[in-house]
């Protein structure tokens, strides 16, 4: 299921609907902690600003290898790459995987924010410095309503786009998260 939903906002609730004999909610996220540990899937906490608001919060579920969604899908590389969604969640998830990796050198904080239909892809802190980072896949600009509320909610982030119509994906993942969270 963490595979399947990567890049995906999930509550724990909805969770146990999908696993028969799960438990309960905290079973769940002692589960998500481990499969984290063991580098498979990661749940990132939404970004509040306030740590009880962050404990609340549902996960968005983030494979921490790539690999894994390419051994779980029946598509080809091409029907991979033709589907917009499938791919922009791809192309998402190993930005998030990357993050997610290389923040655990530098002791970056990766979170997601969300406010009702606004949506910030991922959130880095580090120290006092904060950076909403926002994917794009396609050569299309979408709406970037999410990074214009989070920067008002926020006035001292800075925004990062990260794809073909910001830095460039091959760049971005040369670089650690903590790179981005200081510049």
């Amino acid at each position: 299921m963490g595979v399947r939903h990567s890049g995906q906002i999930l509550s724990y609730n909805k969770m146990l609907g999908r696993l028969q004999d799960a438990g309960n909610t905290t079973t769940l996220a002692r589960y998500l902690e481990l499969l984290s540990r063991v580098g498979m899937v990661a749940g990132l906490e939404k970004y509040s600003g306030s740590f009880i608001q962050i404990r609340r919060s549902s996960p968005k579920l983030n494979v921490l290898n790539t690999a894994y969604v390419g051994a779980f899908s029946d598509l080809t590389f091409e029907q991979a790459r033709a589907d917009r969604i499938f791919w922009g969640r791809l192309v998402e998830s190993g930005v998030g995987a990357h993050l997610l990796n290389t923040a655990q050198i530098d002791g970056t904080r990766v979170y997601y924010w969300k406010r009702r239909y606004s949506e910030v892809n991922f959130v880095l802190q580090r120290g006092t410095h904060l950076v909403a980072v926002e994917v794009k896949s396609g050569q299309q600009i979408r709406s970037a309503r999410g990074l214009g509320e989070f920067l008002r909610k926020f006035p001292t982030a800075r925004r990062l786009v990260v794809g073909a119509t910001g830095v460039p994906l091959s760049e971005f993942l040369g670089a650690p998260s903590g790179h981005w969270a200081e510049e």
